[in-house]
């Protein structure tokens, strides 16, 4: 009887029964003891017909258990778990309620095939696999009913939601749907599904904005309030992991308080239901996308063979049996079926019915294993050996060894878990060239494949919500761009975040980077900070403006050098240059312009050779000069205590003062030596001051080689101004002392000055400091020494006399 889960809604005897729980009403008001349904679901009374159907063709199939016929009893466990747990006590004992009575110790059917919905199977599976009585389920697909534990005899014909989950979270990845909304049913199948997809998302670094659950007996209200979270939220996604009824119950709601602008992404529970693709739901699901279950084709399935029951019919074409109705036109029972387009007429999009028809052939299969049937290659007529009793332990222990394939050639087999091979078919709701909506398969999923080659998908072919083309777009933040980073905002998922410019030296190439990376060591960030380019190799170098004017400055210091010891030539064999020692003179010359040139070597690209050579020569080049200087002043203070008749000038003067000069500059030599030895200067990139260039420099080696060698013209520079300064006053018109102790004071206060300078110039400048010291002494040193010299040479000659040089002061002592 329909509308009482006490009887079998439908039987049939057999020698092998095999039960079946489907809710063929739905919508239902649970009392004591029955249910009040409001609806025929025509899509579970099409699981049930197709469980006829198979069981059906097998008995006709003299190959496939031969002289065993296959009964069936098929109870509506009306889509809840308290119908379930009396159907499934009816399909075990006969009867529903058996509390308080003896069992008769052989369970009435000998494998059960339901239910669709995962907590009903949970219940059917729980009181079955007391008995050991093997459950196939052709819809179920929460991931806790593979446990073994739990349910050793359950099996199904389709994949676990451990597989859809996942590839729904790898779905919403590849088109870069960062923030989503979530709905699920408040029940094991959508609690599970959702739960690990929300953990396969997060691997996925996808945010769910909102997670919300929706019962099958919740009220208006909480529906009401679910459409609320949704619509106020900003996500544009949204995941709807629900069961069919549940799914009924959020439209309505959503077409009440006008929910569009949506993409859905479904479960296989709905994204393949007919009844859905009424125009009704049609704006609001249009180019809705999920995973559906493969849809094939069962020969020869196609109006129903037994008998139709009288409430189906009038559900169907909307009339009444009874005359006594008012306002409700009669059936005639002439109506056709074949006018009449609902889930259970429509017979093009098989696929979850093909799961049914695919356990009862496991069943089949398993029995035929069990009774060895043809195995006894003698007996013409292939009969089984037909067993009074058969355990359930041993039916569920064939039915998981089961490897057969269907008509169609698919496969049918299951894993160590109970479960089958997890493929799916990626649906897109669009519409035909007569507006219909239409399932369109545009990519497929298969589990049992490689990471990265799982998931396959026609993305051309698809059509989004509000029949566009263009895919939608999902983000809390905006994508960050090449040269940016993600900084979290505090309070906020992950997915939202600000996009902060990448540090100087640092880049991200590639859009949505958590963090800049740095450059490598030789390399600086473009303006954009998306791509590492080589540093600026920097040098002080002659193309520069500085460079430039230096190496002017140098020539040009050389060159009036040359012109000054010209001039002196000369006029070499006048009283003022033999009076200013010419021979000193002109070595004193020679170093000033190797003192002018060995600037030219603190220019240009540092090398091996031109970082030694230019502290070399800066060092023995000064050091040859001050020790001409040196040696000038002590040969002036000599000359002039020697300046009576009876104390005159010793022959051997000339020897002391080349003597002086080469032992002066003899051990500045031998302290370069030993420097270039032990350590000598090197090139070295420095990208310490300046982080964003290299500053090429030429290294010390031995900072205290370098600062031996500039002591060491400092000590000669000190000797000389000590003793030009106590000769400064000596009687003549033309005193060299006054003018080399105005040279001495001009050099040490340049390179005085010059030490602070050179510790705290930066980069090229610190080069060019120590060439401004040198070229800044060299001059002070040639103006104040030999100007005046050649001032009276060319301008006064008159006072390039012996008397004028001797001045009357000398004359009077004669």
């Amino acid at each position: 009887m329909w509308g009482n889960p006490e009887f079998p809604l439908l039987s049939k005897s057999g020698d092998i029964m095999i039960g079946g729980a489907f809710s063929v009403h739905s919508q239902i008001v649970q009392k004591l003891k029955k249910c009040s349904f409001y609806r025929v679901n025509f899509r579970e009374f099409r699981f049930a017909q197709t469980m006829i159907f198979a069981i059906e063709e097998i008995n006709n199939n003299s190959s496939l258990l031969p002289n065993i016929s296959v009964g069936y009893k098929i109870f509506d466990s009306c889509g809840s778990t308290l119908p379930s747990t009396r159907a499934a006590l009816g399909l075990i004992n006969g009867q529903e309620r058996t509390f308080g009575k003896s069992c008769s110790g052989q369970s009435t059917v000998h494998a059960i095939i339901g239910t669709s919905e995962s907590s009903s199977t949970i219940v059917l599976s729980q009181i079955a696999g007391i008995f050991q009585i093997p459950v196939i389920s052709h819809f179920s697909t929460c991931a806790c009913l593979s446990n073994r534990k739990e349910h050793p005899s359950f099996f199904r014909t389709i994949p676990s939601d451990y597989y859809q989950s996942r590839a729904l979270a790898q779905l919403v990845k590849h088109f870069g749907w960062t923030w989503v909304g979530a709905v699920r049913s408040d029940n094991d199948y959508g609690n599970n599904g959702m739960a690990t997809f929300i953990e396969a998302a997060t691997q996925e670094g996808i945010c769910v904005e909102y997670s919300e659950a929706i019962a099958r007996t919740a009220s208006k209200e909480q529906v009401e309030r679910v459409v609320r979270v949704i619509t106020r939220g900003t996500a544009k996604v949204l995941v709807a992991f629900l069961s069919y009824d549940e799914m009924d119950a959020l439209l309505e709601e959503s077409l009440r308080q006008n929910l569009t602008g949506l993409q859905w992404v479904g479960s296989e529970s709905w994204i393949t239901a007919h009844h859905l693709t009424t125009m009704k739901y049609s704006n609001i699901l249009y180019g809705s996308i999920g995973f559906a279950i493969k849809k094939a084709k069962i020969a020869g399935f196609q109006d129903p063979q037994n008998h139709i029951l009288k409430e189906f019919w009038e559900e169907t074409f909307g009339c009444s049996f009874q005359s006594s109705l008012k306002g409700v036109k009669q059936c005639s029972g002439s109506e056709s079926l074949r006018d009449i387009k609902n889930p259970f007429t429509d017979v093009s999009e098989l696929r979850i019915s093909n799961n049914v028809y695919k356990a009862v052939y496991a069943v089949a299969h398993a029995m035929h294993s069990m009774l060895k049937c043809g195995e006894k290659s003698e007996e013409v007529n292939m009969s089984c050996t037909w067993k009074s009793i058969l355990p359930p332990k041993e039916i569920a222990k064939h039915i998981q060894d089961v490897n057969f394939s269907l008509q169609s050639g698919e496969k049918v087999y299951f894993d160590e878990r109970g479960d089958p091979a997890a493929t799916y078919q990626l649906v897109n709701w669009q519409k035909n060239s007569a507006g219909d909506p239409v399932f369109v398969t545009v990519g497929s999923y298969d589990a049992s494949l490689p990471d990265g080659k799982q998931f396959t998908i026609k993305e051309m072919n698809l059509t989004w919500f509000g029949e566009s083309k263009q895919r939608p777009v999902s983000v809390c933040s905006e994508s960050c761009p090449p040269g940016f980073r993600q900084a979290m905002i505090k309070g906020k998922p992950i997915c939202c975040f600000s996009c902060i410019p990448c540090a100087a030296g640092e880049i991200s190439n590639s859009t949505n980077s958590a963090e800049c990376s740095p450059c490598p060591l030789e390399y600086w960030s473009t303006e954009d900070h998306n791509i590492c380019v080589p540093k600026v190799v920097e040098f002080l170098s002659y193309e520069e403006t500085m460079g430039t004017l230096l190496t002017a400055f140098s020539l040009f210091g050389a060159s009036l050098t040359l012109v000054v010891s010209f001039v002196f030539f000369w006029f070499r064999h006048t009283p003022l240059v033999k009076a200013s020692n010419s021979e000193l003179s002109f070595l004193l010359l020679l170093s000033l312009t190797l003192c002018f040139l060995c600037s030219l070597t603190f220019i240009g690209q540092p090398t091996d050779s031109s970082c030694m050579l230019r502290h070399v020569a800066f060092g023995i080049a000064f050091a040859l000069c001050i020790s001409c200087i040196l040696t000038k002043t002590i040969t002036v203070v000599i000359a002039f205590k020697a300046r009576t008749p009876a104390n005159t000038v010793p022959q051997c003067l000339a020897s002391y003062q080349r003597s002086g000069v080469v032992g002066g500059t003899f051990l500045q030599v031998l302290v370069c030596v030993v420097w270039l030895t032990l350590a000598p200067p090197f090139p070295y990139k420095n990208t310490v001051y300046a982080a964003e260039r290299i500053i090429l420099e030429c290294n010390l080696g031995s900072s205290i080689g370098f600062w031996v060698v500039l002591g060491y013209i400092g000590l000669l520079a000190m000797l000389c101004l000590i003793l030009a300064f106590l000769a400064r006053k000596l009687p003549d018109n033309f005193n060299e002392a006054k003018f080399i102790t105005f040279s001495m004071l001009i050099f040490s206060a340049v390179w005085v000055t010059f030490i602070p300078a050179y510790v705290s110039s930066p980069g090229k400048f610190t080069v060019a400091v120590e060439i401004f010291a040198i070229l800044a002494s060299s001059f002070g040193l040639l103006f104040c020494i030999f100007a005046p010299k050649c001032y009276i040479l060319l301008l006064k000659p008159e006072r390039n006399t012996k008397n004028h040089m001797m001045g009357r002061n000398m004359q009077k002592q004669f």
